[in-house]
């Protein structure tokens, strides 16, 4: 071996010794995380965002197998590229020995009601001419989906209105009227409604506790039958308004023009089955930003529709941010008492370390053992002899003895309770112990010196398990399954009628909604926008609770870093 390859050797060696290829190494493996990372958040977004721009609608003539024209309507949605072979397969046409693949569109042609279908592919050779209608109209409707046509006349009671000027005019100022009445209704319905029956209810209740008790006097039985009939009172004009609501929103109709299977038809549409209906091809940049934005309004406010595969995510963003708010007030006292007691109180030996381990190895449990543990323990167990002793009224209906959102917080409390413990005692553990003995010396006792000095100093540390918590339990749908979620809640766990907070309501969750729509729904292509988009705000919700904390953190943090130094 010659000198200069010595030195190069020796110097290589040097350079490897010193430790900057691991620099290297890490940084460009930390590197690649974060582009996988805003990579999938950025195709997330990309896709679930996406459903919401107004698109516009094209008119595809194109030739059929048996060489006839034919036409569609509606929004261009995908390509896709097959092989020759799998579309003759598929189609049974027989395709020129020059052609290899075919390239396909899919085409979101809605008027579900008519045609059966929402989407049609079209191959792109078959096409003869496209057209961008001006006057087609894309008419969200409360179910069956989307419909595509133009707008031929509007009916009064059954009588043609004559627009003075513009039809779509008059359409538009008649929908907003509808879509206001529509609004009075549904307020009516669930919250004035709602509110007498949870009365009702409470009156029933209480009427069946006074039989149980062997105190049904006539004269207690007679004030619950004047309540009764006080609130039957208040029912009946409800019922009177909603009658005269539900009689006012009929009223208007719309014939629209549409394309199914190639032939002109007329449908005729009551404006109160209408969300909404625009013109995308007349439709400028800036009016389109705005649409967007109105879509994604709604998208975040309003009920879920048509098996969640329309409409809003509301209840479940509600859900998911109460769950998780339940969760961290019930885990954070629960995971500090318990670090403390390790790390102050008890005589470490034998014992303590074996309770270490155990804490250690209960956060790599599977989750869907703590939704087991959860439904047996909380709700069968726990909540079943609470109805016994304080819902006897209420049965055999169970109160407290069915899955419901205080059982899943209290579920997910208990899976993410070793993280708090581990954090917390980590912190206790970089605590200087001349500060406790300082403390000590100046006349303080023990537990003053805990609560005042120990846990503040902790606090950032009890804040990274808790962030840990939550970005842990915010994803979570297996324990949420057997303990708390459904589909569909009728109603929110948080409402007006006394108590306010109904911990024993189940509710709905980001996480089991993003399950329910993707591999539940009976229309794939109209729930996987959905799935993408409420994906993307899943995320989001996680990352607005994680920074909360992070910032309580660091406050905590830069006003205990002169005592630590």
């Amino acid at each position: 071996m010659s000198i200069i390859d010595r030195k190069d050797q020796s110097a290589f060696s040097l350079w490897w010794k010193s430790g900057n290829p691991m620099i290297w190494i890490n940084a460009g493996a930390v590197s690649i995380s974060l582009i996988m990372v805003f990579g999938l958040l950025g195709l997330i977004a990309a896709r679930g965002g996406g459903h919401f721009w107004p698109k516009e609608i094209l008119s595809i003539e194109y030739k059929q197998a048996d060489g006839s024209v034919s036409s569609s309507v509606g929004e261009w949605i995908d390509t896709d590229v097959i092989s020759k072979i799998r579309y003759e397969e598929s189609t049974g046409e027989i395709l020129p020995e020059n052609m290899r693949d075919v390239e396909r569109w899919m085409i979101k042609v809605g008027n579900r009601d008519q045609s059966g279908a929402d989407f049609q592919w079209i191959s792109k050779f078959q096409i003869q001419k496209i057209t961008r209608p001006e006057q087609v109209v894309a008419v969200e409707r409360t179910e069956w989906g989307t419909l595509f046509g133009e707008l031929k006349s509007l009916s009064e009671k059954g009588v043609p209105v004559k627009a003075d000027g513009d039809l779509w005019a008059e359409f538009e100022l008649r929908l907003d009227r509808t879509i206001e009445l529509r609004d009075a209704i549904r307020s009516l319905e669930k919250k004035e409604i709602g509110r007498v029956n949870y009365q009702l209810e409470k009156l029933r209740l209480e009427r069946r506790g006074l039989e149980l008790d062997k105190n049904d006097t006539p004269e207690n039985l007679k004030e619950i039958a004047l309540k009764e009939a006080e609130q039957q009172k208040i029912y009946k004009v409800i019922q009177d308004k909603l009658a005269s609501l539900n009689h006012q929103i009929e009223r208007d109709k719309a014939s629209f023009e549409i394309v199914n299977a190639g032939q002109l038809k007329i449908v005729e549409l009551p404006l109160s089955v209408i969300v909404g209906a625009i013109k995308p091809n007349l439709m400028s940049s800036t009016e389109k930003l705005g649409e967007y934005f109105v879509n994604l309004y709604h998208f975040m406010v309003d009920d879920p529709r048509e098996a969640n595969t329309e409409g809003g995510i509301f209840p479940a963003i509600f859900g998911t941010i109460m769950m998780v708010l339940l969760m961290t007030v019930m885990v954070t006292p629960f995971g500090v008492i318990a670090a403390v007691y390790l790390r102050e109180y008890a005589t470490q030996g034998p014992m303590i370390r074996m309770i270490r381990i155990a804490v250690n190895n209960l956060a790599g449990v599977p989750s869907i053992v703590y939704g087991v543990f959860g439904l047996g323990f909380f709700v069968y167990f726990l909540g079943g002899n609470i109805d016994d002793l304080f819902f006897s009224a209420a049965k055999p209906a169970p109160t407290l003895g069915t899955p419901g959102i205080m059982w899943a917080a209290l579920t997910l409390a208990i899976m993410t309770v070793p993280v708090v413990i581990v954090s917390t005692e980590e912190g206790l553990t970089r605590i200087p112990r001349s500060i406790r003995e300082g403390s000590l010396a100046l006349g303080a006792t023990r537990f003053e010196t805990l609560r005042k000095v120990i846990l503040p100093m902790a606090s950032p540390s009890i804040m990274t398990g808790v962030i840990l918590a939550i970005a842990r339990a915010a994803g979570e749908v297996a324990p949420l399954m057997l303990v708390g979620v459904v589909k569909l809640a009728p109603d929110l766990p948080m409402d007006g009628n006394f108590p306010f907070v109904h911990l024993e309501r189940k509710f709905m969750h980001l996480g089991f909604h993003i399950y329910d729509v993707g591999f539940q729904s009976p229309n794939v292509e109209v729930a996987r926008p959905l799935v993408y988009a409420t994906s993307f705000l899943l995320v989001l919700v996680i990352i607005f609770l994680n920074l909360a904390v992070i910032l309580m953190r660091n406050r905590l943090r830069e006003r205990y870093r002169a005592m630590e130094n």
